[in-house]
């Protein structure tokens, strides 16, 4: 099918020997700093390897190291692999602190935790994934990066049209797709190319856009991606977008060729809602925080911290959870998180959550165990590590949380996740 491929890009490339060059050079790498944990400076400062900034996203950086996510510093999430074209959607967006956002295609998370960093922890931000196991990835993603503002519901798209209509201030859809810009990243889709496929995928995302547009409330972005080139899925879906939504604009489309941009290919287009019914109201939902559990982990975090995170509780099972203001009625949604797991009250005990570690900013942190990349390699092992710490604390790589640990005898207890230990 590579062949077939490669004509049908012929026939619509004034310089396409350019473009099939490019296919024998090596894919661009690239990672994006969390600055809702540090500067993109002073990331630059401790990286353990050479940076160069991407020109269309100031905390994304080109990269030539092969396994960057081998650094402890992946671990503590102070930045996110991202390929740097897959980084210019979100800015189109200009997502503001405060808002509503919704990203409807959001695994494995790497424009969703982009989106969050925009937000600053502030305003309620929903992660959405249709498949289980690649929500869990997501879900993952969210707690590495040190998100407390997401709800990450595992739904078809589909599905949360009518509850959600005119809600949101800003949406991303990016959506699935052939894939032709991944081609030197990703051979399996040189493989899995078709023009059926190109049609398949053209025919379900005019579905995702249509049931995204629905959930925009008025005076409200949308955001279309793919990583593809075909103009069946960028340019002819969004005519065609904008011929059934009358009450949308076209404020802009950018396409990134790998031989003319230093990025593998990516396709973004930016949609204003210009009429509907306003911005929509939800009721809140009927859960509530255990006060045994609220007052568990008040008490724990008189010890962890010296500046405890604060605002709404809420209780889903054993699990204390801080969650956005204006969370809305869970009622009938498949979530796997609301907002930032704080952990469980036992036996009149807190065990705190491993999300809570990798949310905590260092300055807050009262309880903390420090070491440096070299030394705490065992710690991601889950070995034991010697400490004077006494009890709960955060174990942290040069002073950024990546872990708890709990401090008993000069040792260190391993509280590391196994799933997450190397």
């Amino acid at each position: 099918m590579l062949e077939q491929y490669l004509r049908r890009l012929q026939e619509r490339l004034t310089d396409y020997a350019a473009y099939e060059a490019c296919l024998r050079l090596p894919p661009y790498k690239g990672l994006r700093v969390n600055t809702l944990k540090l500067t993109a400076e002073e990331f630059a400062a401790l990286s353990p390897f050479a940076l160069e900034p991407v020109p269309w996203e100031g905390a994304g950086f080109y990269i030539e190291e092969e396994r960057p996510g081998r650094s402890a510093y992946h671990d503590a999430g102070l930045f996110y692999v991202q390929e740097p074209s897959a980084m210019c959607a979100v800015p189109l967006l200009d997502v503001q602190p405060g808002e509503r956002v919704l990203d409807l295609c959001a695994a494995p998370g790497g424009k969703g935790t982009q989106l969050a960093q925009a937000m600053q922890g502030q305003g309620i931000l929903v992660l959405n994934e249709k498949i289980p196991a690649r929500a869990k990835i997501l879900l993952q993603n969210v707690e590495r990066m040190g998100i407390v503002n997401a709800v990450v519901t595992c739904a078809d798209p589909a599905s949360l049209e009518e509850r959600f209509a005119g809600y949101f201030d800003k949406v991303l859809v990016d959506a699935p797709c052939s894939g032709e810009g991944m081609l030197r990243k990703e051979p399996e889709a040189a493989a899995n190319w078709s023009p059926e496929n190109v049609s398949m995928c053209a025919a379900r995302q005019k579905k995702l856009l249509d049931s995204a547009a629905r959930m925009v409330c008025e005076g409200g972005r949308l955001v279309y991606s793919t990583c593809t080139f075909a103009e069946e899925e960028d340019e002819e879906n969004v005519s065609d977008f904008l011929r059934r939504h009358p009450d949308f604009r076209l404020l802009q489309q950018r396409k990134i060729w790998p031989h003319r941009e230093r990025g593998e290919g990516h396709f973004a287009a930016l949609f204003e809602r210009t009429a509907g019914a306003g911005r929509l109201r939800l009721r809140p939902g009927k859960e509530r925080a255990e006060r045994a559990a609220v007052a568990s982990f008040s008490s724990f975090a008189m010890d962890f911290f010296v500046r405890p995170p604060a605002g709404r509780m809420l209780s889903f099972g054993e699990t204390l959870c801080l969650v956005p203001e204006e969370l809305f009625s869970l009622d009938g949604l498949r979530v796997l998180r609301a907002g930032l797991a704080l952990g469980c009250a036992r036996a009149g005990r807190f065990e705190p959550a491993h999300a809570l570690a990798l949310a905590a900013r260092r300055e807050d942190l009262r309880a903390v165990a420090s070491f440096s990349e070299e030394e705490i390699a065992p710690y991601l092992r889950g070995e034991e590590l010697p400490c004077a710490v006494r009890g709960w604390c955060a174990v942290a790589v040069n002073g950024y949380p990546l872990g708890l640990g709990k401090g008993s005898g000069n040792v260190l207890k391993n509280h590391y996740p196994k799933g997450l230990r190397r």
